[in-house]
């Protein structure tokens, strides 16, 4: 039984949205090109949870480049409607399109002279009547079994929002790097704006010696940063090489001396390089690709300006 239901239920809100692509009209195209034109933002209302529809469409028109707010169609009544402005555009949800709530703003958002987009059941409704753009989301049946609880009506609102959202950012042409622009704290935000030059080590971070400085003097530097190598350069911070863990070891075996050798004898030369204004996420492709765990950063001179260390790609989350 309890599986009968869940499958009615999915079946009912997926036929609704279905019915939906038929209604992808001239009111549809208009309502795209009046947000597309706005000059203001996108205020979205509605009441109940309808209204929390709102807030969704609300939320992901905002996230892919068109600013928008919600606005709660009772506490627009009470002075919130003061933030809205002529230039703006209204989307008002209401299944039956006579919400008291939403019916009571019509005249007060005519007088401010906003543009009025319905998402609506019911096209014939008041709301619908005083719109400049229907987008009709009527329903055969609600999912909910005694046919009370808002179910197949949210879900092609929500819908029907969302294909307003696909069809702006085509119409702006959207692109993948808008998108990380307004989440830079998402994983995807972070691989396409963060820069090697952002999270690169430097100051007292970054050791850097030249290149006839002892070993133990190296290490002490190395120490001091807490860093995993050094970078060897000469008298005009042109990178020569890079002197890491790796290289210690390798040099081990020839005795106490080491301490005392110069740092040019036992570096890594033409090491892996990062140039300054490339992405952090190529220095972890690079780190990675190589097995390695530090990489000097240089500018357009081969001047070291940094060092990125794989715990810093860490922190940053990138791995």
């Amino acid at each position: 039984m309890l599986k009968k239901r869940a499958r009615q239920v999915l079946k009912i809100e997926a036929d609704s949205i279905r019915r939906l692509a038929s209604r992808i009209n001239e009111d549809f195209e208009k309502a795209v090109n009046l947000v597309y034109a706005c000059k203001g933002r996108v205020v979205v209302t509605g009441m109940g949870k309808a209204g929390i529809i709102g807030e969704k469409i609300s939320a992901t028109l905002a996230s892919t480049g068109t600013p928008s707010l919600w606005l709660h169609s009772a506490e627009a009544i009470h002075g919130d409607l003061g933030r809205v402005k002529r230039e703006d555009i209204i989307i008002a949800i209401s299944n039956s399109g006579e919400t008291e709530e939403i019916v009571r703003l019509i005249p007060y958002i005519k007088r401010i002279g906003s543009k009025l987009i319905a998402i609506t059941g019911n096209t014939g409704s008041t709301l619908a009547k005083n719109s400049d753009a229907v987008l009709d989301v009527s329903i055969k049946e609600e999912a909910c079994p005694l046919g009370l609880v808002p179910m197949a009506s949210t879900t092609s609102m929500l819908a029907m929002g969302d294909a307003m959202s696909a069809a702006l950012m085509d119409k702006k042409g959207f692109k993948r790097s808008d998108f990380a622009l307004l989440h830079p704290g998402g994983n995807l935000g972070k691989q396409l704006l963060l820069k090697v030059e952002d999270i690169m080590r430097k100051g007292p971070r970054n050791p850097i010696v030249r290149e006839n400085t002892r070993i133990k003097e190296v290490l002490l530097k190395i120490t001091s940063a807490r860093a995993g190598s050094a970078t060897v350069v000469d008298k005009k911070r042109r990178l020569l090489g890079i002197f890491t863990d790796g290289d210690l070891r390798r040099h081990l075996e020839e005795g106490r001396d080491l301490a005392d050798k110069k740092v040019k004898d036992v570096m890594t030369k033409k090491p892996k390089v990062m140039k300054k204004g490339l992405l952090a996420v190529e220095a972890l492709k690079v780190l990675q690709d190589y097995k390695i765990d530090e990489i000097p950063v240089v500018d357009e001179k081969a001047r070291v300006i940094g060092l990125i260390d794989v715990q810093d790609l860490l922190r940053a989350g990138l791995v």
